[in-house]
């Protein structure tokens, strides 16, 4: 081992007020889970002339598996600093963390599921369970009947969102069933275990299939993340369908939505929105609907720390080797730019995150100069003329 590097253990062994942690992945990836009391320092925030205090505290980098870090931590070692690396970055303290947690709960009388559970009840019934009820409802997502393949990633969204339905089978009010659906497109072992480890702490009994396509996209030079996506999107159906079930559910949540809206009208020049369900037109008679879709992530995120819950980001094999999910960044910054923006907007319009996701709703087809509807363009002018015969003449609304 470089003795630019640290492992767990010994970093376990210093007191914490003897070191400063510094997480050098993008923002998406920390907000998604970091250690605890971690300062997020990008990689390019440091090369570009950032340095530690100079307090008489040691600094450990770390990143999603310690290579980025060690790059980064090499640096500054260079000019001077007192700088180190973890050894196997989050995951592996992430690995180390959910042994230590597995070991405490098995002395515990009470369950931890039942905890988190409780938590949905109680703590966050306001901000988590009425939203999700709200939406069940408002766009009909579940009927009596329906077999739903609840789709599991592995991250927080969808992890919630299992517990979620478990919640409302607990209180249905006609008969529906559930299953807890998790495809492995080419995990690292170490990423599988997090997933699983998660789901028997959280009582979710996952099913659990396997396909290439990580291996399948992993050489693909343009987006490979949007090929990825349809393909486990199409894999996950056909599974679904192959277990009776007649619904998929995503993890897509409200801020997903919000992002969606503005990334179509900056980067795509188009009027869309993410739908909270659709019909599969791959599918006959298959359904895909997003449960969360009324729930703000900050809520998500506080009902995760409120549980000591730790999850990954995502587990391609482009992010295990601490790249950008996509080669050439691309998606994930222009998403972090969508929120960004959303972020400095909000500061002098508190109400601009429901402002979005209400324009939607509220579109004026009079006052829009074209639309499409089933694959099919219309212009304003088709029925301009023969709308102008019966409205009032531009002079007389300025009277008015």
């Amino acid at each position: 081992m470089d003795n630019t590097e640290i492992t767990i253990q010994e970093l376990k062994k210093w007191r914490p007020d003897e070191y400063h942690l510094v997480d050098v992945r993008d923002e998406m990836s920390y907000s998604y889970g970091h250690l605890p009391g971690a300062e997020h320092i990008p990689e390019q925030q440091i090369l570009d002339g950032w340095v530690p205090e100079e307090d008489g505290k040691k600094t450990v980098l770390y990143c999603k598996k310690g290579e980025t870090s060690l790059e980064a931590a090499a640096f500054l070692r260079e000019k001077g600093h007192t700088v180190y690396s973890l050894q196997g970055g989050y995951l592996a303290w992430l690995m180390s963390t959910m042994d230590e947690e597995n070991e405490k709960e098995q002395e515990e009388e009470t369950p931890f599921y039942l905890e988190v559970e409780q938590s949905i009840r109680k703590r966050f019934k306001k901000k988590i369970w009425c939203r999700f009820t709200k939406a069940i409802n408002d766009y009909e997502l579940v009927k009596e009947g329906d077999k739903i393949a609840v789709c599991i990633s592995g991250g927080k969204d969808s992890m919630l969102m299992a517990k979620l339905f478990q919640e409302l089978k607990r209180h249905h009010k006609f008969p529906f069933e559930v299953v807890f659906l998790v495809m492995d497109p080419g995990y690292s072992p170490e990423n599988r275990k997090v997933i699983e480890n998660n789901a028997k702490r959280l009582n979710i009994p996952i099913t659990i299939f396997e396909s290439n396509i990580f291996e399948a996209v992993f050489h693909v030079e343009k987006s490979p993340c949007y090929l990825c996506a349809r393909m486990r999107r199409g894999y996950l159906y056909s599974k679904a369908k192959e277990l009776g079930c007649n619904k998929i559910a995503l993890g897509h949540h409200y801020d997903d939505v919000i992002e969606t809206i503005l990334m179509g009208m900056l980067y795509g020049a188009q009027m869309q929105t993410m739908m909270p369900k659709l019909h599969s037109s791959n599918f006959e008679g298959m359904e895909l609907i997003r449960p969360l879709y009324l729930i703000r992530e900050d809520d998500i995120k506080a009902w995760r720390d409120a549980n000591g819950l730790h999850f990954i980001q995502c587990a391609c094999k482009f992010t295990d080797t601490c790249s950008s999910c996509d080669k050439d960044g691309q998606s994930n910054s222009k998403r972090l730019e969508i929120k960004k923006l959303i972020r400095e907007l909000k500061k002098t319009n508190p109400f601009v995150e429901g402002n979005i996701f209400k324009s939607v709703e509220n579109v004026n087809l009079s006052t829009v100069i074209a639309y499409k509807k089933d694959g099919v363009k219309h212009h304003f002018l088709e029925n301009y003329d023969s709308i102008g015969k019966n409205a009032p003449k531009a002079e007389d609304e300025a009277k008015e």
